[in-house]
C-alpha cells in the first residue's frame, strides 16, 4: 500500500477528535453516574469471547450473529467473537459469574464492533451504553426501564421534541399461535406489517383463520381503542393477547403520568428484532433523526443458554449518536516555563478549577501550543490569566 494511503481507516470507522471526545466522555461519566444512582451496578465485559458465549442469542436473533466478527484464537485454535452487543455478556454474568437471587440491575459502557453498519451513516464501532434488569416478570420492571431510558436522554440534554414508541411482540405472537400459522405465513405477515403495506395485508389475510384480526392488528396498530373495537371476541379473551394488550396500556399510562409532556406513540406491529424480544419493546426518537436515540425491550429467558433462564428487560444507546452534532470549544491555558512558587500555585489552582494548563518546555513559545486560548502573564508581581 502506498504511504499516502496508510493513514486511511476502514469504512464505518472514524477517529473522534478532541472537540467531540470531551463531550462524549463527559456524557459517558454523567450517564454511568446517573445509572449507578438508580441502583444499576457497573460492569466491564471483555471485548472478545468464545463464539459460543457471544452467540447465545444467535438462534433467536440471526442479525446479531451476522454482525459479529469471528477470529481464530492463536492459543487454543477455537473460534472467538468480537462483541457486537454487550447484552449477552451481561446475561452470562447474571447466570454464572454473579448469580444473585432476586432482581439484579447492571449498567455498562464500551465499544462494540459490527461487521456492517447497522443503519444509514452508522459507525461500525459504536460506543454502547446500556442498562439491564434481570429477575422480574412484572410490568413495573418495564416501566422502570422506559422511565430510566427517558431520564438518561434528558441527562444528555435531548428532551426537546423527543418521541417514545411502544410496541409488544406478544400481540402478534399470540394471534399467530391462536391461528396455528406456519412459519412461512408468519414471516410473510411480519414483512407486511413492517412495510405498513395495508392493501397487501387486506388481500393476504382474506383466506387466513382469524384474518380479520390480523388485518385489524395492522390497520389499527397505533390506536388501542380502535384496535380493541375491531378485534373478535375470541381473540380478546385469549389470555396471552390480553396480557400483552394490558401491558402496553399500563406502560403508556404510567409513563405519561411520569412524563406528562412526552409524546407517546403506539405501534403494536413494530416487529424489529421480533425473534429476540419476548414482550414490550420501546424506543426514543428525536426530530430530524431517523435512528432511535435509545431502544430496548423485554427478552425473557436470555440466560437459558448459560443454564439459568431469567426474565429480563433492558435498553442501550450509542453515545456517539447521542452526542452527534455537539462540539466543545477547547480552552487551553499556556503557562511559562519556571519554578516560581506563585506560578506553580496558580497553575495548580487553574487545573483544580477544571482548566487545561500547559507549561512551556525548553525554548518553546506560544506557537508550540496551536490551540491555546489563554496565557498566564506576570503583572506587578502577580500572575494574571489573559485571553490570547
Amino acid at each position: 500500500m502506498p504511504i499516502s494511503e496508510t493513514w486511511l481507516l476502514p469504512d464505518g470507522v472514524a477517529d473522534v477528535l478532541p472537540e467531540q471526545a470531551q463531550i462524549i466522555e463527559k456524557l459517558r461519566r454523567k450517564a454511568l453516574d446517573f445509572l449507578v444512582s438508580r441502583g444499576y451496578q457497573l460492569v466491564y465485559t471483555p471485548f472478545i469471547e468464545y463464539i459460543e458465549s457471544l452467540s447465545s442469542l444467535s438462534e433467536a436473533n440471526q442479525d446479531l450473529d451476522l454482525a459479529t466478527f469471528k477470529v481464530i484464537d492463536q492459543l487454543t485454535g477455537r473460534l472467538l467473537g468480537i462483541r457486537a452487543d454487550m447484552t449477552p455478556q451481561v446475561a452470562r454474568i447474571d447466570a454464572h459469574v454473579r448469580p444473585v437471587e432476586g432482581v439484579a440491575r447492571y449498567c455498562y459502557a464500551g465499544t462494540v464492533l459490527h461487521t456492517k453498519p447497522q443503519g444509514f451513516s452508522a459507525t461500525r464501532a459504536p460506543l454502547q451504553l446500556g442498562a439491564e434488569l434481570f429477575g422480574s416478570e412484572s410490568i413495573d420492571a418495564d416501566v422502570e426501564m422506559v422511565d430510566l431510558m427517558i431520564s438518561l436522554i434528558q441527562k444528555a440534554g435531548l428532551t426537546d421534541g423527543i418521541h417514545l414508541d411502544l410496541g409488544h411482540v406478544g400481540l402478534f405472537r399470540s394471534l399467530v399461535k391462536q391461528a396455528a400459522l406456519n412459519k412461512a405465513t408468519e414471516h410473510q405477515l411480519s414483512d407486511l406489517y413492517q412495510r405498513k403495506a395495508l392493501p397487501e395485508l387486506a388481500e393476504f389475510t382474506q383466506t387466513l383463520h382469524f384474518g380479520s384480526d390480523f388485518y385489524a392488528l395492522g390497520r389499527y396498530a397505533s390506536d388501542l381503542g380502535a384496535l380493541e373495537a375491531n378485534l373478535s371476541a375470541e381473540i380478546l379473551k385469549n389470555a396471552a393477547f390480553k396480557q400483552a394488550f394490558d401491558a402496553v396500556k399500563t406502560t403508556q399510562s404510567e409513563i405519561q403520568a411520569r412524563w406528562p409532556n412526552l409524546h407517546i406513540g403506539i405501534d403494536v406491529v413494530e416487529l424489529r428484532s421480533y425473534h429476540y424480544h419476548t414482550g414490550l419493546m420501546y424506543a426514543v426518537y428525536a426530530p430530524n433523526r431517523a435512528a432511535p436515540l435509545a431502544q430496548g425491550g423485554r427478552y425473557d429467558g436470555i440466560g437459558e443458554h448459560f443454564g439459568r433462564a431469567r426474565p429480563a428487560t433492558g435498553f442501550s444507546c450509542d453515545l456517539y449518536a447521542l452526542s452527534a452534532g455537539q462540539f466543545n470549544e477547547l480552552s487551553i491555558v499556556v503557562a511559562p516555563k519556571g519554578t516560581d512558587t506563585d506560578l506553580l500555585k496558580m497553575i495548580e489552582r487553574l487545573r483544580t478549577e477544571g482548566l487545561s494548563v500547559v507549561q512551556l518546555l525548553g525554548q518553546d513559545d506560544l506557537s508550540s501550543v496551536p490551540n491555546a486560548t489563554h496565557q498566564l502573564v506576570q503583572v506587578a508581581g502577580h500572575w494574571n490569566l489573559e485571553k490570547i
